[in-house]
C-alpha cells in the first residue's frame, strides 16, 4: 500500500543560489559558509558533483577538481525563505505530514490518493507547481512508497528531478543494490556495526532475523528498523518527542580564531540561544561550552580542543547564561590557542508550564543554582525590540566584537526561526 510520497530538493542551496542569481545558472557552483582556503563547500551544483565535488569538499581540492567551479557565501536566511515558499506550495496539493530538513518534506497518502496512478499524478502536478512557483532551477525528487523510509530510499534513486515508486512487491529485491549506506543514520560507525554482526549488503540486512538488527542497533531502533525495511506504516520521529537541548556552533573566521575571538562568538551563540530558549517556551538548567582546534572536530582534550559543563537552577536569564559561559571559559579553554570551532549548548529543558521556581531567585549575587533576580520582562521587551527592529537592535555587550558573526546556520534536521537567529 503506499501512504508515503517523499519530496526531495536537488542539491537545494545551490540550486537557490542558481535561481536568484541568473548568472550562475549552467555552472559549476559551490556554497561554502565563508569566502577562505581553510573551509569546505556546504552544498555543490549538479554541475560541479559532475567533477567530483560534494559536500565536504575543500576549497582547495574543489578548484583542482573543477577549475572554473564559483564560489559563493551561503545566505542561510533565503534558503529558509524559500523552505517556507516550498512547504506553501507543496501544501496547496497535499498537505505536508512532516518536514524532515529544510530540502525534505513527506506528505501522506490517504484515501484513493494511494493507487499508483493517483498517487503519480499527484507528485508530477507537485513538480510542475514547485517550479512554477518557485523557479525553474529549484528541481525536485520525488519517491513513493509504503512509509517514509522507503519513500526516502526512492526519491533517491533517481536524481536530479526523478520519480520513483516503491509498492511492497518491489521490496525486498528492488532494494538489493543499494549500499547500508543509503539508509539515512548508517554511517560509517552503524557499518562498523553491522559488520560485527554479519551484515555487509542491504541483501544481508533484509536477511537479518529481528533479534540481529535490535542487537546492531543496541535495543528498539534495531526493530523499528526490521519493519521499516518491511513497508510498515509509523507515525513521524518528532511525534510526542521531547525537545532535550539546544545550541549554536560557528565556524570562526581567520582573524577570529584567537582565545578573544572564540570568547565573543561565544558570548554571540549564547544570547542567540537564550532568545530562542524564551520564544520556544523553555527553562534550561545546564549548559556546555566547546572549542575545536586543528582541522577537525574532536571531542579529545589538548591540542584538539576541550570542552566544559555545569549544572544549575532552571532559567531563561540571558545575563545569568552569560555569567556561566564566562565561568566555564576561564577555566581552561581560554588558554587554547588557535580555536576553530565553538559551539554553546543548552541541556536539561524544561517547559515553561513545568517550571519550579528557585527558592534562591531573589540571591543578591548570582549563584550556583540560581540567577540573581528575575529579569523576565526586561528580556521579553529585548526580545520584542529586537523582532521589531532587527537584528542586533538590543544586545548585551559582550557580543560587541562579534555583531557581524555567527549568523543563522541551519543544521541537518532543523530549520532556523529567522526572528531569532539572524
Amino acid at each position: 500500500m503506499l501512504r508515503s510520497l517523499f519530496v526531495d530538493f536537488n542539491s537545494y542551496f545551490a540550486s537557490v543560489e542558481q535561481q536568484i542569481n541568473p548568472r550562475l545558472r549552467g555552472k559549476p557552483v559551490g556554497v561554502v559558509p565563508l569566502m577562505a582556503d581553510t573551509t569546505c563547500c556546504i552544498a555543490a551544483s549538479y554541475e560541479a558533483k559532475r567533477f567530483g565535488v560534494r559536500t565536504g569538499t575543500s576549497v582547495a581540492q574543489a578548484r583542482q577538481l573543477c577549475p572554473e567551479i564559483i564560489f559563493v557565501v551561503a545566505e542561510h536566511e533565503v534558503y529558509v525563505e524559500f523552505h517556507q515558499r516550498a512547504v506553501a506550495t507543496v501544501e496547496r496539493i497535499a498537505p505536508v505530514r512532516q518536514v524532515l530538513s529544510i530540502d525534505e518534506m513527506e506528505c501522506e497518502l490517504t484515501g484513493s490518493w494511494r493507487e499508483r496512478h493517483k498517487a503519480v499524478a499527484i507528485a508530477e502536478r507537485i513538480k510542475k507547481e514547485i517550479q512554477s512557483t518557485l523557479g525553474e532551477c529549484l528541481g525536485s525528487s520525488i519517491g513513493i512508497a509504503p512509509n517514509t523510509l522507503l519513500g526516502k530510499l526512492a526519491s533517491d534513486m533517481h536524481k536530479p528531478n526523478g520519480l520513483t515508486v516503491l509498492e511492497l512487491a518491489d521490496i525486498p529485491h528492488g532494494l538489493y543494490h543499494l549500499p547500508l549506506s543509503a539508509i539515512n543514520g548508517i554511517g560509517r560507525r552503524m557499518l562498523t556495526r553491522l559488520q560485527g554482526c554479519g551484515i555487509q549488503s542491504m541483501e544481508d540486512l533484509y536477511a537479518a532475523p529481528r533479534d540481529v538488527l535490535r542487537t546492531a542497533w543496541g535495543g528498539m531502533a534495531g526493530i523499528e528498523m526490521y519493519d521499516k525495511l518491511r513497508g510498515q506504516w509509523q507515525e513521524p520521529l518528532g511525534a510526542g518527542g521531547v525537545t532535550r537541548s539546544l545550541g549554536h556552533s560557528h565556524v570562526l573566521p581567520p582573524d577570529m580564531r584567537n582565545p578573544q575571538g572564540a570568547f565573543d562568538v561565544l558570548n554571540r551563540l549564547a544570547q542567540k540561544a537564550a532568545m530562542r530558549l524564551r520564544k520556544q517556551g523553555f527553562y534550561t538548567s545546564a549548559m556546555s561550552v566547546s572549542v575545536h582546534c586543528g582541522h577537525r572536530y574532536s571531542a579529545s582534550a589538548g591540542s584538539a580542543g576541550g570542552s566544559r559543563d555545569t549544572r544549575f537552577g532552571e532559567t531563561q536569564d540571558t545575563a545569568y547564561l552569560l555569567h556561566v559561559l564566562a565561568q566555564l571559559w576561564h577555566t581552561g579553554l581560554a588558554q587554547l590557542r588557535e580555536p576553530k570551532v565553538v559551539n554553546v549548548t543548552l541541556h536539561g529543558l524544561v517547559p515553561v508550564a513545568q517550571h519550579t521556581p528557585s527558592l534562591f531567585d531573589m540571591a543578591p549575587q548570582p549563584s550556583a543554582s540560581a540567577p540573581a533576580r528575575d529579569r523576565s520582562r526586561l528580556l521579553a521587551a529585548v526580545d520584542q525590540m529586537n523582532k521589531t527592529f532587527g537584528k542586533n537592535a538590543v544586545y548585551f555587550a559582550t557580543s560587541q566584537n562579534a555583531l557581524n558573526h555567527a549568523p543563522m546556520r541551519i543544521a541537518f534536521n532543523r530549520i532556523p526561526d529567522i526572528e531569532t537567529e539572524r
